[in-house]
Order: C-alpha cells, then sequence, then structure tokens
C-alpha cells in the first residue's frame, strides 16, 4: 500500500483543510479524514484504478459531513459574544471580520454550507457539486441561494459591512 502512503502524505494536509472550511472545528476535520482514510485503505487499489483517488476521497469526507450519524453526534455552542471592530487596527479587523464570517458559515444547515464550501473553497462548478453531493444542479444553486440570502441577513443583523 505504498500508493495509498504516498497519497496520504502527499495530500493529507489539503484534505484537512478541506475537512477544517467544510466543518468549522479542526477536531471533527481529523475525525472525518481519519475516519475515511480508514474506510479507504482496504481498496484503495480499485479508487486509484479509477484515476480520481482525491476527488473520491473528498466525495467522501463531504457525504460523512453530512451524514445522519455525524449530525446527531455534532454540537456546536456559541461560548462568547464577538467584541465590536470598532477602534481595531486594519489587521485586527480582518481577524474579526473572518471570525463573524465562520460564525455564520457554521450557522447555516449542513447541506448549504457544502454547497458554499465546494463552490467557493474548492471552486468547483454546479454539475461537480451536484455529483459531489448526489442531488441535481438545480438543487445546488437553490442551496446556494438560500445559503447566501441567510448570510446577507446575518450579516444586516450583525452590522457587518461586506462586498455582496
Amino acid at each position: 500500500m505504498a500508493d495509498f502512503d504516498d497519497f496520504v502524505q502527499g495530500r493529507g494536509s489539503a484534505l484537512l483543510r478541506f475537512a477544517f472550511v467544510l466543518s468549522g472545528d479542526a477536531h471533527l476535520a481529523e475525525d472525518l479524514v481519519q475516519e475515511v482514510l480508514a474506510r479507504l485503505h482496504r481498496r484503495w487499489d480499485r479508487i486509484t484504478a479509477m484515476d480520481h483517488g482525491e476527488a473520491y476521497v473528498r466525495t467522501a469526507i463531504v457525504r460523512q459531513f453530512l451524514s445522519w450519524r455525524r449530525r446527531r453526534a455534532y454540537r456546536e455552542t456559541v461560548l462568547a459574544e464577538m467584541p465590536e471592530p470598532a477602534g481595531l487596527d486594519e489587521p485586527q479587523q480582518s481577524v474579526v471580520a473572518r471570525d463573524q464570517m465562520w460564525r455564520m458559515l457554521r450557522g447555516l444547515p449542513r447541506a448549504q454550507r457544502a454547497v458554499l464550501v465546494l463552490r467557493f473553497y474548492c471552486d468547483l462548478p454546479d454539475d461537480e457539486i451536484a455529483t459531489l453531493l448526489g442531488c441535481r444542479q438545480s438543487t445546488v444553486r437553490s442551496q446556494a441561494a438560500r445559503a447566501l440570502t441567510r448570510m446577507r441577513a446575518l450579516m444586516t443583523e450583525e452590522g457587518v459591512h461586506g462586498n455582496g
């Protein structure tokens, strides 16, 4: 299984980043990647024979993230209110804005969050997102529209200024 070991060594960090952006939680991201890689290890030769190893692994990560079992076990809690960004210098404002964006993204339903991550982080077109999620392109578009509408509403509620 040298191919598998090489894949994990070469692409493991990128898969962790992907899972982190998807889940918003470093520990959950590690669990997702570890669980998916453990499951796929036994059939790695068949997966790489299809010549889409990384895409297959990413799909498995997304599906595991969206699974009912994970949804039930995964709990998010807000521990503190964000400080107001007024009076902060530019790097601090950037950190606060990024944190606000993470909180809003985590507030979305899992399917909507997955669509936004796949669209904006992975830069995938709707047809590829639909294939990954096992749904139609129209579902991807409606999930994205709902997610962006919700994010805009949250930005208005929290007084966050953005470009969209």
